[in-house]
């Protein structure tokens, strides 16, 4: 895989029926390009999210192994969420308008490797400050940009 690489992710929540408030369950779709590299049998993928209306930017790395996902973010927002299935984790999230108790329960996670790409599929239960709020799906395409 190449360091220079194009990162498509897409997220999906199914609100719970007792925080459904209207019914849109809208995809979020982000494509950027971020920089890959493999390290210590762990595959890394760093960008920058720009947030609408805000001064700043949040930096995430997402580090990928077989069987667990790490999202680490810094910057406006700080955060460190770990996706392990069958597993709860539970992490402080730090946003410019408070902190939240942030809970993932992973029902279901596929990773899967090319050497042109990688592909992440993780399935699970929201929780923020001890309160599910909806069942949610993120799907991570990498690509190897083409040098030429």
């Amino acid at each position: 895989m190449t360091k220079d690489v194009l990162l498509k992710i897409s997220g999906l929540h199914y609100e719970t029926a007792e925080a459904a408030g209207d019914d849109e369950n809208e995809p979020i779709e982000v494509i950027t390009p971020a920089s890959y590299y493999y390290k210590n049998n762990k595959h890394y993928v760093i960008y920058d999210e720009v947030v609408e209306g805000m001064a700043g930017t949040i930096r995430n790395k997402v580090r990928i192994a077989d069987d667990k996902l790490e999202i680490m973010k810094s910057g406006l927002s700080n955060t460190h969420m770990v996706f392990e299935r069958d597993k709860m984790n539970i992490t402080q999230y730090e946003t410019p308008y408070g902190d939240l108790l942030v809970g993932t329960h992973t029902k279901d996670m596929q990773v899967d490797v090319t050497d042109e790409k990688i592909d992440v599929h993780v399935n699970y239960a929201l929780d923020v400050n001890s309160e599910t709020i909806a069942d949610c799906n993120i799907v991570m395409n990498i690509k190897a940009l083409a040098h030429e």
